[in-house]
């Protein structure tokens, strides 16, 4: 079994989505979880986009890093600076990527060009997740 951690800073968007493909996607029996150096709620455009794909996340809640998770954790991704810098230290057991990502909540302009923001976020992620996911079971 595998535990993957998922952070950035808010827990409100990038890390939530992060979150719904790998449950969406990962063997059944991996453990998987995010959360944010703070807690900013959970997006309502995060949300959106994707259901658009498929993925409730709506029952997803933002959450504080939980340090015994998180160092209990095979693998833990942040998915931006601020996430990267302020995580605590982990025990040399767990493996620490690092996904630098746009924060899609910053996005500005009309309600189009921000939703193309939140859909350029999910695919990315998407892709990160399913490569991931498919570099860990090339390993077991």
């Amino acid at each position: 079994m595998t535990q993957l951690y998922f952070l950035c800073t808010g827990n409100s968007c990038r890390s939530q989505m992060a979150e719904g493909f790998a449950r969406e996607l990962a063997p059944k029996d991996w453990t998987i979880a995010s959360a944010g150096v703070e807690r900013h709620g959970l997006n309502p455009l995060a949300v959106q986009v994707m259901e658009e794909v498929g993925i409730d996340i709506s029952q997803q809640t933002s959450k504080l890093i939980d340090v015994d998770y998180l160092n209990t954790s095979d693998i833990v991704v942040t998915l931006c600076g601020d996430a990267r810098d302020k995580c605590p230290v982990t025990p040399s057991s767990v493996t620490r990527l690092h996904w630098p990502l746009t924060d899609p909540a910053q996005a500005t302009g009309t309600p189009d060009q921000i939703m193309t923001t939140f859909r350029q976020s999910r695919d990315e992620i998407k892709s990160r997740v399913t490569s991931l996911i498919a570099d860990i079971q090339s390993l077991v």
